[in-house]
């Protein structure tokens, strides 16, 4: 068996060999572009009444969650990019790793849920007020943030008690758990809860997503209208474009067996996951979505007619 060796921090050494201020000058934009947008994103739904449905209101929390993904991991990135200092403490470490997995999870759940909504309003046009009330859409909000606040303190908890082995340096740009898992000693415990995660905030929702997007692409192919046809798909597609952008990058990232080789693809892939897709998901909403470009126009008209 390894030696275990107890450490007081960890090294994050992700693009410790790169050009540090080209690379804090890209991760600056990403972040404030993403915030920008997700704020827009936010205030637009607050301040206008015709969004307050529970699709845009699920948008909204969307734009919450994105935020939450790059807030939790790109900051102490640029500041490791201006400092040189890529130390980071053992509790900075899984708090930072618990922002990172409750963002994820209730990503993973409020797409699914998303998805779902749209089946209704497709589907079940006639039941979709029933079906989407507002006190049942309240409760479903709250369980899906409820579920994964839970889940990411109980997976934290448990990557916390893992002992070190190898090394304290993780390679990767944030505290993530792949990249500790090369460094721990083995444990079959930590190996099984990272399945759990995967199936059931992973593929279980995707799979639950496809389904819904399957039955309403054979519904919306059934309407003989051209024009009802363009209407129909017009009110998904943008949320079909963030959660094909989600999924591919997720996958690539955990749905592959872990090497050594392969450490630059999933910083690639991370960084499309964790703060590329957070940045374009806004771009997305406000270019597909016809009322949420009015939206944003109103905003601004009245800003500026201040």
């Amino acid at each position: 068996m390894a030696n275990q060796t107890i450490f007081d921090n960890f090294e994050i050494v992700a693009f410790s060999t790169k050009n540090h201020p080209v690379l804090f000058a890209l991760f600056l934009f990403i972040y404030l572009v993403g915030l920008l947008g997700n704020i827009i994103i936010i205030t637009c739904v607050v301040s206008n009444v015709r969004l307050h449905t529970p699709m845009y209101f699920s948008i909204s929390n969307l734009s919450t969650v994105d935020m939450m993904f790059t807030s939790s991991t790109l900051p102490k990135l640029m500041d490791i990019f201006l400092t040189r200092n890529n130390s980071i403490s053992v509790a900075e470490c899984f708090t930072q790793m618990f922002f990172y997995l409750f963002a994820a999870g209730t990503e993973d759940l409020l797409l699914s849920f998303m998805a779902y909504d749209r089946y209704v309003a497709i589907c079940k046009p006639l039941y979709y007020h029933v079906i989407m009330s507002n006190h049942k859409f309240i409760v479903f909000l709250l369980s899906i943030w409820m579920s994964a606040y839970v889940n990411a303190l109980f997976f934290t908890l448990n990557v916390s008690q893992i002992d070190i082995c190898h090394s304290n340096k993780i390679q990767h740009f944030f505290c993530e758990t792949k990249a500790l898992d090369r460094i721990a000693c083995p444990n079959i415990r930590l190996h099984l809860i990272l399945y759990f995660e995967i199936i059931v905030l992973g593929l279980l929702p995707f799979l639950l997503s496809l389904l819904s997007y399957i039955k309403i692409i054979s519904v919306v192919l059934r309407i003989p209208s051209t024009v009802g046809r363009k209407k129909a798909f017009s009110t998904c597609t943008s949320h079909l474009t963030v959660l094909g952008m989600y999924y591919v990058a997720g996958m690539c990232m955990y749905i592959k067996p872990p090497s050594d080789h392969l450490e630059e693809q999933d910083l690639v892939f991370s960084t499309l996951y964790t703060a590329v897709t957070p940045m374009l998901n806004p771009i997305i909403y406000s270019l597909r979505n016809q009322d949420v470009k009015a939206a944003i126009k109103t905003t601004i008209n009245r800003i500026f007619s201040k």
